[in-house]
């Protein structure tokens, strides 16, 4: 459950964070605004897409984002750390083009990294009824 629950969190991160380093990238950004751009994109889309399933169980747009953000944060900021940490860490990964292969490379490889440390985070969130637990009454 908490593997199925990081992949949840982790198709919304990804999405925010793929977009947001290829639009900072594409339009020149400083590093430090595509980071930013990246992680507030991930926080949105992470929080839509669980937003979006609990919507359609019935809940209005406030009752969903309140579990959202209790289903979601801590597993966001989790992943959005590492990841972000990992590109920075890559040498030359920040400077790499949208045509290099270091650029997708490091990304797909921070998002796998992300994936593997937050599993562990979820799974003893999940134990304690919180993190994706609080999503589970709603589908």
């Amino acid at each position: 459950m908490a593997a199925q629950a990081t992949l949840h969190c982790l198709t919304g991160c990804a999405i925010g964070e793929v977009l947001g380093m290829v639009i900072g990238t594409a339009t020149g950004l400083h590093n430090t605004g595509t980071i930013i751009l990246s992680i507030v994109l991930a926080f949105i889309f992470g929080y839509a897409l669980t937003m979006r399933g609990v919507i359609r169980s019935g809940l209005t747009f406030s009752a969903a984002l309140k579990v959202a953000l209790a289903a979601d944060t801590v597993s966001i900021a989790v992943m959005e750390i590492i990841d972000n940490t990992v590109i920075v860490a890559v040498p030359g990964a920040m400077d790499a083009q949208l045509s290099d292969w270091l650029f997708w490379g490091s990304l797909a490889f921070s998002l796998v990294v992300a994936f593997i440390v937050t599993t562990p985070v979820n799974r003893w969130m999940i134990s304690r009824g919180l993190g994706h637990a609080v999503v589970h009454g709603h589908h």
